[in-house]
């Protein structure tokens, strides 16, 4: 019983300092500068990682998929394959897995360290309010970075699955893009930019509230970015599955 009423408190505060975030951007938005740092920090830097496992995604669906098509004489279809499957769950997904291990621990590590070092007390002894100056605008910048950059992995993706059936299996160019346009639709993109944007709304609400109850002193940190790290992405994977009931 203790166990569940310290999960119930701990889904509770976590809630809390979430609405609390979503008021101060509604009501008193932070300086536009911190935003764009912000979202420099989490989209334009983490861009090259997502760009480089997308890559080697595709590649990777094209090579599982290509003995199975060839035996069909359906090589052609690699492309939509590539598409849908990269769009859909592979781009969303892995973009917010890659972020979570980039971002989302730095931004745990780097609140839990103010807290501890009493930078956070020190805001409120300046009447800065904490909540709005450090988590208002990670939790703005994460959530509409994730879709940007998973606009960039699914075209990453896309391109590397194209090299290895051109370029490695000799599968018709004129093809490969053209069965891709005929049998992807538009909403299987737009599918899996609603997702993004939920996955970055999570992976900054966890990572900001491991960080800001941090306790314990440089321990307590890494208990922290450890914790945040696990609880975001199983919580990215577990709501994948219902979002894209929901969705799809």
């Amino acid at each position: 019983m203790q166990p569940l009423l310290g999960l119930f408190r701990e889904v509770g505060r976590a809630s809390l300092l979430t609405l609390q975030a979503i008021f101060f951007l509604i009501k008193a938005p932070p300086k536009l500068r911190h935003f764009i740092n912000q979202f420099v920090y989490i989209a334009a830097e983490t861009a090259p990682v997502v760009i480089i496992t997308s890559l080697f995604t595709g590649g990777v669906i094209a090579l599982q998929t290509y003995s199975t098509f060839h035996r069909f004489n359906a090589e052609y279809l690699i492309g939509a394959v590539v598409a849908i499957s990269v769009g859909r769950e592979l781009g969303p997904v892995l973009t917010a897995l890659m972020v979570v291990a980039r971002v989302g621990s730095a931004m745990t590590a780097s609140i839990g360290t103010m807290r501890i070092t009493q930078q956070i007390d020190a805001l409120e002894v300046m009447a800065v309010n904490p909540v709005r100056y450090l988590i208002t605008p990670r939790l703005f910048a994460a959530t509409l970075g994730l879709p940007m950059l998973t606009l960039l992995s699914n075209v990453a993706g896309i391109f590397g699955g194209w090299f290895v059936a051109t370029k490695l299996f000799r599968v018709n160019d004129y093809l490969y893009w053209q069965k891709m346009i005929d049998l992807t639709e538009f909403y299987d993109i737009l599918g899996g930019l609603y997702k993004a944007l939920f996955f970055g709304f999570i992976l900054a609400a966890v990572s900001c509230y491991y960080g800001f109850y941090t306790s314990g002193g440089t321990e307590g940190v890494g208990r922290a970015t450890t914790n945040s790290v696990v609880t975001s992405s199983m919580l990215i994977l577990i709501s994948d599955y219902f979002l894209t009931a929901l969705i799809f």
